[in-house]
């Protein structure tokens, strides 16, 4: 049983929301807005905080739903008044950085992974392998564009022109929110948005983040000693707590582990 003590002023509290995973919809990821909107909206409601910190570990994914998640931060940030800080772990590269830049301040680790300011597009070309297999693939479409990219058809240069079309579209969308959000911290002579990485100390320089940083000292530096901590995340479907989801969960998290793969991590 708690006693409520009337004119008894509580610590500063910090709601925590902990972006760990690839940036996906559905099984393929654990960050998406359908997943993390009741968490975002309870860290921000719950408990009248000082402050949100986001605790990202990321290495990316759908810019559709890094857009989103990022924008929900920031409506609620605005509507309450609340400032937002950012703490990078190992990696927020990509997508992952996307959501940092939600932050009003963002902190890494000195070895922390940040940047990958770019958009990239992968699959694999199965025309030569069908062939030697002796399979005839039939494919009818209306609309020319309609087997775009298809895999088990030659590269066609019209394709090719119209994904990169889309991806500089995406590009451009991603560098609008990296300039608006870092406005005035970027260095003005130097293009950050080839897809490179650096390390925080490095981060630093390029004004990507604010500084070297972890989120119980630097809150505690804030917001004073006694600051409490109250740690948001999404809960697991139920028939995942059984067991019933094993395959989907195996396949995405190999899945997972091929994209923290690409930053050696």
């Amino acid at each position: 049983m708690t006693t409520y003590i009337p004119f008894i002023k509580k610590p500063p509290l910090v709601a925590v929301i902990r972006l760990s995973g690839v940036i996906a919809t559905g099984a393929r990821g654990q960050l998406n807005d359908a997943a993390l909107a009741p968490v975002i909206e309870r860290a921000f409601r719950k408990g009248k905080p000082q402050a949100v910190a986001l605790v990202i570990n990321s290495p990316g994914g759908s810019p559709v739903q890094s857009s989103l998640i990022a924008a929900r931060v920031r409506r609620l940030a605005t509507e309450r008044e609340i400032p937002v800080y950012a703490f990078v772990e190992d990696v927020a590269a990509s997508g992952g950085y996307w959501l940092a830049t939600a932050a009003d301040e963002i902190y890494a680790d000195e070895s922390s992974i940040l940047g990958s300011i770019g958009v990239i597009s992968a699959g694999f070309g199965l025309t030569g392998l069908i062939e030697k297999i002796g399979v005839e693939r039939r494919v009818y479409t209306a609309g020319k564009s309609k087997s775009m990219l298809d895999p088990f058809q030659p590269e066609k240069p019209d394709d090719i022109k119209r994904l990169k079309a889309l991806q500089e579209d995406i590009h451009a969308a991603f560098k609008t929110q990296v300039t608006t959000r870092r406005m005035g911290k970027l260095p003005e002579d130097e293009d950050l948005f080839t897809g490179d990485i650096w390390l925080g100390h490095a981060a630093i320089d390029k004004g990507l983040i604010d500084g070297i940083g972890h989120v119980v000292p630097k809150m505690k530096e804030k917001y004073g000693d006694k600051v409490r901590f109250r740690v948001h995340g999404p809960r697991r479907p139920f028939i995942s707590r059984f067991g019933l989801q094993l395959g989907a969960d195996a396949i995405a998290a190999i899945e997972e582990r091929a994209e923290f793969a690409r930053f050696g991590l």
